[in-house]
């Protein structure tokens, strides 16, 4: 961490400003390109003075968290992650629509402490579908088996690292302290604001497109929107409906109704 230490006072290491700035550029830069393309980035902050302030952030940007605990192989060996997570939606849904009403209270207090202890832990990455594309880590030192599984799985990772971490651990850094309340709240709604406007040029997107395909005559199958051609219109001007055209199968029978046949003679 020395490149981003100012100097030290009364054995207080001082972090650059300077080179925190530059680093939350270049990571905000990232995080709004993932949440742009649609991706999940999710945010990991067990210790206590960071679970708020994470999950709050991360609400605001329907992003998952992790704030309680980090179950190990929640990366690694995510499919037995997803059963849990169903099980934990399956008991809210029987509490929810009376089914557990015919089993004993005890049966159903224990269903219930149950699902509370599963939503406390899996709660923030209930719709996690998939391995996220990213990680941002409070405190790299901390949330150290998380950044384990996140380098096994070649996973992008962001951390807010401070003076007693090692910064080659994380693809992008940010230094700051990790112990102050106030400092990781700044850092992180910096990257929470960061992927709110990679989420809303997304959205201008895609709208964008479903205009331009309205405009064009197609519809979202690439078919044209106009059937004038092809129906035509009958002796009156009105437009006629719209059907197969006949092959035609040759001969006489294969020109009715279009003038005389070959076989008659030429048109005039």
């Amino acid at each position: 961490m020395l490149p981003y230490i100012f100097g030290e006072k009364k054995g207080i290491h001082i972090i650059d400003l300077n080179r925190t700035a530059d680093k939350l550029e270049e990571a905000a830069a990232v995080a709004k390109s993932i949440a742009k393309s649609g991706r999940k980035i999710l945010f990991v902050a067990t210790k206590k003075q960071a679970k708020e302030v994470v999950k709050q952030a991360a609400t605001r940007v329907n992003m998952p968290y992790v704030t309680e605990r980090w179950l190990g192989g929640m990366l690694t060996n995510f499919s037995t992650i997803r059963k849990s997570i169903k099980k934990m939606q399956s008991i809210e849904k029987m509490l929810a629509d009376g089914t557990l009403d015919s089993v004993t209270k005890k049966e159903k207090l224990v269903l219930s402490r149950e699902k509370e202890k599963m939503e406390r832990v899996l709660g923030g990455v209930a719709n996690m579908n998939r391995v996220p594309a990213a990680l941002f880590l409070v405190d790299i030192m901390h949330e150290h088996i998380g950044l384990k599984e996140a380098q096994r799985l070649n996973i992008n990772t962001f951390g807010i690292v401070d003076t007693n971490s090692d910064p080659a651990k994380v693809d992008y850094l940010i230094p700051g302290n990790d112990d102050a309340a106030t400092s990781i709240a700044i850092l992180t709604n910096y990257i929470a604001d960061a992927i709110a406007e990679g989420l809303a040029e997304r959205a201008a997107s895609n709208e964008g497109n479903d205009l331009e395909s309205d405009e064009d005559g197609f519809d979202d199958f690439g078919n044209e929107n106009d059937i004038q051609e092809e129906g035509g219109k009958d002796g009156d001007g009105k437009k006629g409906k719209p059907g197969l055209r006949k092959r035609s199968t040759g001969g006489a029978g294969g020109a009715a109704g279009k003038g005389k046949s070959r076989a008659g003679g030429p048109k005039k």
